[in-house]
């Protein structure tokens, strides 16, 4: 490690990192990017975001006195460089494993890690109330909330910065520019910013005039705001104009190159003690310092296994079983070239839910609102109401950030529209900001939703052929990430699935297995392990959460004596929860056993690990039904 890392082997922690000269910053820079790329040549994670924020974060833990004072990152994925600087250097091969460290900042896991951040958008928020916490507290705390302008699309962040510029506060924003989400950004914003500019004499000129008004109190906080605005007005007759955050009353710096790390040490140290709310605006390039990554950022995003030396990625063990979100895509694309009325919206995730198989095809019916899942389904909702079927994709876990929006927009008004939950259930490595655990529960009490599950690639492809029909409603249908069952599904002739209606799997005698989704595919394992006594068991694929085949339900309650639900979501609330509702309206008496996501929030690591240690793969569900049968 000390040979080929010998500036960086010597930081355990950022007090090390200060007491650095300021020439070794650049070098320790080259250190940091070149660890980072070849620990995740052979541990997968967010390669391209961290390494363009790598100057970034070796000046802000150089100049600000962590963790003291706060950093706020916006979506965790950038932060990869922030851990190793943190005391997690030699745990860092752990990152995203069962039991190792998370892939996103984690209070839990460090003092350094000011905020949850595996969500876009809410570092404004909740900077700006650590900010304001601290000088009602009367401490001295400097807190700084990084966003990158992908994050910037999110409503949350406006609102945010609203907020900012009416309460006394000494909030530093960092808006990393580099034109990417996980694809390219889209949106007015994302070209607003690079027609930003700002002159270096008036902020001299600005820095200069701040210092003698506050010596003659004339910055005192109930002026503050009148004298920025003053100031803003003047910038506008100096340099020909304005923007966003000074028309906020909120300072602005920039544009600065964010890999020019002699540049951002010495204005961060220059403006972290300037009074009031500012925004330091930083042009960065997503993958920065390798060739590959900075050539395909998207594909460079998450690229798994590959090679540090020649760019080479490394494919995993193959499946004859095809994605879901490819299944989806697909099936989007060819229905879409027989009804002229499908529509495509994705909140920046055209490549994350394959909606770019149609965008590639049909550029003019997709369209990518950025990370603004709110908007996303208002929007969809608008198109629903004049005609048109709109199919708005949104993961599992994002879709809670549209909640109000389901309700009011779209359910309210019984619109004809499909809501696709994408990595529905566990979802592996990422950790509990994105198990899809809790849709069924906070969908299923919402009126007028048809909610669906299939058991496998041809079930979605026939639910959505269902979905879109004239006069179907809302249809929600949720799918998990990864590869399905092998199941043939491309050139199948579709075919119309009865709404509310289940499908028998396997008959039995004395046990009835309950499922909805693709883990039905795990109970069939489960229940062939069992021998002799496999007869007894029988299994039902429900598919539909809302409305539930209460015939079925009837006629199983009749044959059996025991009742086990099976579900990828939370027990709280979810699939066996409805069907104990129907038992007790029903006056049915029957013991129920319910496997699911218990009411904890569940750790990180791959889906295998996780279904295991929760009693949800194959051999424990195996051992539920040995109690029983």
């Amino acid at each position: 490690m000390a040979d080929k890392y010998p500036i960086l082997s010597t930081i355990n922690f950022p007090s090390d990192l200060r007491k650095l000269d300021k020439k070794q910053l650049k070098p320790l820079c080259k250190e940091l990017r070149t660890f980072i790329i070849e620990e995740l040549a052979n541990n997968p994670g967010h390669l391209a975001s961290s390494l363009g924020v790598v100057e970034l974060t070796v000046a802000l833990h150089y100049v600000f006195d962590t963790p003291e004072d706060r950093i706020v990152w916006d979506v965790g994925h950038q932060a990869y460089g922030h851990k190793i600087l943190t005391g997690r250097r030699e745990k860092f091969s752990t990152n995203r494993k069962f039991k190792g460290l998370s892939g996103f900042p984690s209070p839990k896991e460090s003092e350094y890690d000011a905020f949850v951040a595996g969500h876009a958008s809410n570092s404004i928020s909740a900077a700006l109330g650590m900010a304001i916490g601290s000088e009602k507290l009367d401490s001295d705390r400097k807190v700084v909330a990084v966003i990158g302008d992908g994050s910037m699309t999110g409503g949350l962040a406006f609102e945010g910065l609203n907020n900012v510029c009416v309460n006394p506060n000494n909030l530093l924003v960092i808006l990393n520019d580099n034109n990417m989400a996980i694809d390219n950004a889209v949106g007015g914003l994302s070209e607003y910013l690079t027609d930003i500019t700002s002159s270096a004499f008036y902020n001299k000129w600005r820095f200069r005039c701040y210092h003698f008004l506050k010596k003659i109190g004339l910055m005192k906080t109930s002026t503050r705001n009148r004298m920025v605005r003053m100031g803003n007005h003047i910038k506008t007759a100096l340099t020909g104009g304005s923007n966003i955050f000074e028309g906020l009353n909120i300072r602005y710096f920039g544009q600065l190159d964010g890999h020019n790390i002699d540049q951002l040490v010495k204005v961060l140290t220059d403006i972290k003690n300037f009074q009031g709310p500012r925004v330091l605006h930083i042009k960065t390039t997503k993958g920065k310092g390798f060739a590959p990554a900075e050539n395909s950022a998207t594909v460079w995003h998450a690229p798994g296994l590959y090679n540090p030396e020649t760019g080479e990625r490394i494919k995993s063990k193959s499946t004859d079983a095809d994605l879901y979100q490819d299944v989806f895509g697909q099936t989007l694309l060819d229905l879409a070239e027989v009804n002229k009325n499908i529509v495509g919206v994705t909140p920046a995730m055209p490549t994350g839910c394959s909606m770019n198989i149609m965008m590639q095809k049909m550029p003019d019916r997709v369209f990518d609102v950025g990370i603004a899942e709110a908007h996303a389904v208002t929007f969809s909702a608008g198109m629903a109401k004049e005609g048109l079927m709109p199919f708005c994709n949104i993961y599992s876990s994002f879709m809670q950030r549209a909640y109000d929006q389901i309700i009011h927009d779209v359910a309210l008004q019984n619109l004809n529209m499909v809501l696709c939950l994408d990595r529905a259930g566990l979802v592996g490595a990422d950790g509990p900001t994105h198990h899809g655990a809790f849709d069924m529960a906070y969908l299923r009490c919402i009126p007028n939703l048809t909610i669906a599950s299939p058991l496998n690639e041809l079930e979605l492809r026939n639910l959505m052929f269902t979905a879109q029909l004239e006069g179907k409603g809302t249809f929600v249908l949720r799918y998990p990430r990864g590869a399905g069952e092998g199941v043939a599904w491309k050139d199948v002739p579709m075919q119309e699935i009865p709404v509310g209606k289940g499908q028998v799997l396997k008959q039995g005698s004395k046990v009835a297995v309950l499922t909805i989704g693709p883990i039905g595919n795990t109970v069939m394992k489960a229940v062939e392990t069992l021998g002799a006594d496999a007869s007894k068991v029988g299994v039902y694929d429900m598919r539909f959460l809302k409305p539930l085949d209460t015939e079925l339900l009837d006629e199983i309650f009749k044959k059996y004596k025991t009742i086990v639900t099976v579900e990828d979501g939370s027990l709280r609330g979810g699939f066996g929860s409805a069907v104990l509702e129907y038992m007790a309206d029903s006056g049915v008496a029957l013991p129920v056993k319910r496997i699911g996501i218990p009411d904890n929030f569940i750790e990180h690591g791959s889906p295998a690990e996780l279904y295991h240690m929760l009693g949800m793969d194959s051999s424990g569900i195996t051992s539920v039904l040995r109690q029983y049968v």
